[in-house]
């Protein structure tokens, strides 16, 4: 499926990996919302349980993209906690803070792997659905623990197998087949998926009593093309890629990913379980 037609319109975006919006570009919160917003919200509960949050503490929420897990860390620090979200996308701090304005929230634009804090500045460090784009995880993790103070807790999200998270594994198989060149940045999503790795990574940035366990959460959508429709606008690498390619070839790849995704659907609406890694460790 690489044609000259899709390596050119690829060349007309420039998208980053993750999440990011393009650049100079608006993030649509509410595409956010359904496509990777609903998913996140299941598991942040779990984040925060193994970063060991309680109220008045000091939250740093590390890629925090437009505030899913810093909404809720708000809510649980209460009114004598605060929350810091770095993210290396204006774009998305900008939909962060006008979502979370008037809340003890700061914004600060920063590279997870390079955090502009002293040692020892937080009670907690989380990252939801962030790591695995990174592009030297382990030394986010070592700035992860830089930050923390002593026996405090980091707790991450990651996403498994593309097996496994079927509503964007089978959207990046599919574009991985169209788009070659991109392999590496189309399932980055994935690269963490391996809980043996992640434990490793955790230990060798110096974390102690380390935990690495596997959440399951269901979500579903009225139909699939409720399912679809976020991805013509939404931010991130995959929608991104898939708006890039020429209208012929997204026609064929929504029509394949429908073909694909069929086997979820129940009583007319689209029923999928996702897995995710929390790995935490303590300072």
């Amino acid at each position: 499926m690489d044609t000259p037609e899709n390596r050119e319109g690829l060349r007309s975006v420039n998208f980053g990996p993750g999440f990011h919006a393009g650049v100079g570009r608006h993030v649509d919160r509410a595409a956010y919302d359904r496509c990777t917003g609903d998913w996140s919200r299941l598991f942040v509960p779990a984040v925060l349980a193994a970063a060991e949050v309680v109220a008045t503490d000091r939250i740093l929420d590390v890629a925090t993209g437009p505030g899913e897990a810093a909404a809720l860390a708000l809510a649980q620090v209460g009114p004598a906690g605060l929350v810091v979200g770095a993210d290396i996308s204006l774009a998305m701090l900008d939909a962060a803070q006008t979502r979370l304005a008037g809340t003890r929230f700061r914004p600060v634009v920063a590279d997870g792997q390079g955090l502009p804090f002293a040692d020892g500045t937080f009670d907690a460090v989380l990252c939801q659905l962030g790591l695995m784009f990174f592009p030297d995880p382990a030394q986010g993790l070592h700035e992860f623990r830089r930050v923390l103070r002593p026996r405090r807790r980091a707790a991450v999200c990651v996403v498994s197998t593309r097996e496994r998270a079927p509503m964007w594994g089978v959207l990046a198989e599919i574009l991985t087949r169209y788009l070659p060149d991109q392999r590496e940045v189309l399932r980055l999503i994935f690269a963490l998926a391996d809980a043996e790795r992640l434990e490793r990574l955790l230990a060798t940035a110096g974390f102690r009593e380390i935990s690495v366990t596997r959440e399951t959460r269901e979500h579903s959508f009225a139909s699939f093309d409720d399912y679809w429709a976020p991805i013509e606008v939404a931010p991130g690498s995959l929608a991104q890629a898939y708006r890039a390619l020429p209208d012929a070839s997204r026609q064929a790849v929504r029509e394949e990913v429908q073909a694909r995704l069929a086997a979820f659907e129940s009583g007319g609406r689209l029923v999928i379980s996702a897995e995710m890694l929390i790995g935490a460790g303590r300072a």
